[in-house]
């Protein structure tokens, strides 16, 4: 009777644990339990074991015990993910996934699913000479997708929640110097390479940014270029997209020798190409 209705044990003064039973582990086959130990009267304690148990009745009505990990990602990344990213997060999110998560949980069931599952994930990437930055990202998707299942009810609560992961290092950010910077236009002059080396060193422009500009985005009148897109590499292809970021779309003042650079460069600039897509852009290989 017990696993049905939940417990209730005194810890101490106004202390209590509370048990809900939640079933067998799909593969262990070993009862997994939801337990919280609550500060109060007897009467807040039997608020929450009741509110637990209905919250746990009402999974068991869905599929959150029934379902795999692997099943619910597949079924996350379509329903919740896919529409609202870019192309370029939702493959990150899938690599992700593919590469570190489902190896090691993705046969799970979702339900049985602990945060100590999770935080062993964690500490086997970290073994495994992952960066922090990669272990902080996976712990990312993972919160968000078990966050997800928890407001679909699949879950009583989100396994990711209060889980240690180790701290990415602040490096300080390194430029070229003056000098430097003057060698490697030096250097880039006269080549293929010297216009968009140019354009790179004094614009500021991420490099998705510069390899996306077309020719109609620069003002000639006013000496600007203006960044409206950006071109990306997805599943084996060249695509354009419009910027990260909306305040990312700003015009960018050109100094004078790189505008006559861009004059020469347009002069010398075939207009037929192989791949009607670039013919418009200003940085290209031969074949276009």
């Amino acid at each position: 009777m017990a696993r049905k209705v939940g417990q209730i044990i005194a810890r101490g003064d106004r202390r209590w644990l509370i048990r809900v039973y939640l079933g067998r582990d799909h593969e262990t086959k070993r009862r997994n339990y939801h337990n919280r130990t609550i500060h109060g009267s007897i009467r807040e304690a039997q608020t929450y074991l009741t509110r637990k148990l209905r919250e746990r009745d009402l999974g068991r009505d869905l599929e959150g015990a029934k379902i795999t990990l692997n099943e619910y990602l597949d079924r996350w990344l379509e329903t919740a993910v896919r529409a609202r990213v870019r192309p370029k997060t939702f493959q990150d999110y899938q690599g992700m996934l593919h590469r570190y998560v489902r190896p090691i949980l993705g046969d799970r069931v979702l339900a049985g699913m602990s945060p100590l599952d999770l935080q062993t994930m964690y500490q086997q990437m970290t073994e495994r000479g992952l960066s922090a930055r990669t272990v902080r990202y996976a712990h990312v998707v993972v919160k968000s997708a078990m966050q997800q299942a928890v407001r679909w009810r699949l879950l009583l609560e989100n396994p990711a929640d209060g889980l240690r992961v180790p701290q990415q290092p602040r490096n300080e950010m390194r430029a070229l110097s003056v000098d430097q910077a003057r060698t490697l236009l030096k250097a880039a002059e006269g080549t293929k390479y010297g216009p968009v080396v140019a354009i790179a060193l004094t614009t500021g422009m991420r490099p998705s940014e510069y390899l996306g500009l077309k020719w109609q985005d620069i003002d000639w009148a006013r000496q600007t270029v203006s960044v409206v897109r950006s071109i990306r590499r997805l599943n084996g292809k060249w695509c354009f997209s419009d910027t990260k970021r909306s305040r990312s779309r700003r015009p960018i003042k050109l100094q004078g020798w790189i505008v006559a650079l861009l004059r020469d460069l347009q002069t010398k600039t075939s207009a037929q190409d192989l791949n009607p897509e670039a013919r418009d852009l200003i940085f290209r290989t031969e074949s276009g």
